[in-house]
């Protein structure tokens, strides 16, 4: 059988007393659009931000296509991480944060360029022509010049969305891309994100947009107290919830509708 794209075994992390991820375990089919949500604190971002190693897991593994990263310094789930390593799996996993984190005295094109000038070492020429098919992609080829502080919030995520893509990531993250936007602005970015979906992309979304998140997920994970409570189908999680803990998270959102 074929190795999951992604699988991770009991993944730990701490910061100092506090135990935020407590050994989960799961993996990811190529193709697969999970959705994961679950109340503040709950350890949604930090599960995200270990996966592309933007924090540095305390305990378990990650592998890509079977591969672990990291190696075994001898002591069980001690590992070293390499930063070659962590540069190379970065390019293939992405992430597309709340913040938009763009650089303000860059041109939108000169943002969607830059991993690809500093990171992949890519020709102008050639960094230019993938970053501008990707800001196509998104709408925003009237943009290309523009600075980020004459763009609306959609219109920055959407140029943060394009700059993830022109990496050509293997599995794209997203940590609740649309919870900075104002609501008239939401729908534009759930709408590229859509598109991505469309055209069987492996991707990861943390999100509170549980509508979203019935008709995009093949699968949806609530994360409570670090720790996995519930995963299933969109009908299985959002319709008919089987923990109780899951029920009363739902309940909180009395606009959430098919």
């Amino acid at each position: 059988m074929n190795e999951p794209i992604l699988r991770v075994t009991n993944l730990q992390k701490r910061f100092g007393d506090l135990h935020v991820l407590r050994g989960i375990n799961f993996s990811v089919e190529p193709g697969e659009r999970i959705a994961i949500i679950g109340g503040s604190g709950s350890g949604k971002s930090t599960f995200l931000r270990c996966l592309n190693f933007m924090e540095i897991p305390s305990g378990g593994t990650i592998a890509l296509d079977g591969k672990e990263i990291g190696k075994s310094r001898g002591r069980e789930g001690v590992r070293s991480y390499p930063e070659a390593e962590l540069r190379a799996v970065r390019e293939r996993v992405g992430m597309v944060f709340q913040q938009f984190n763009l650089f303000p005295h860059m041109t939108v094109l000169e943002n969607a360029m830059e991993g690809l000038l500093t990171v992949k070492g890519m020709k102008r020429a050639l960094a230019r022509e993938r970053a501008t098919r990707e800001l196509e992609k998104v709408g925003l080829e009237t943009k290309l010049d523009a600075y980020p502080g004459r763009l609306s919030g959609g219109q920055q995520q959407r140029v943060a969305i394009a700059r993830a893509l022109a990496m050509e990531p293997e599995i794209l993250l997203f940590d609740e891309p649309t919870s900075s936007l104002d609501p008239e602005l939401v729908g534009e970015v759930l709408r590229v994100i859509r598109q991505l979906a469309d055209e069987g992309r492996t991707m990861l979304l943390v999100t509170h947009e549980l509508g979203f998140a019935y008709h995009f997920a093949t699968k949806v994970i609530f994360l409570a107290d670090g720790v996995f409570h519930e995963v299933g189908t969109p009908d299985e999680v959002l319709k008919a919830p089987r923990q109780e803990r899951t029920r009363a998270f739902l309940e909180r959102f009395t606009e959430f509708t098919f």
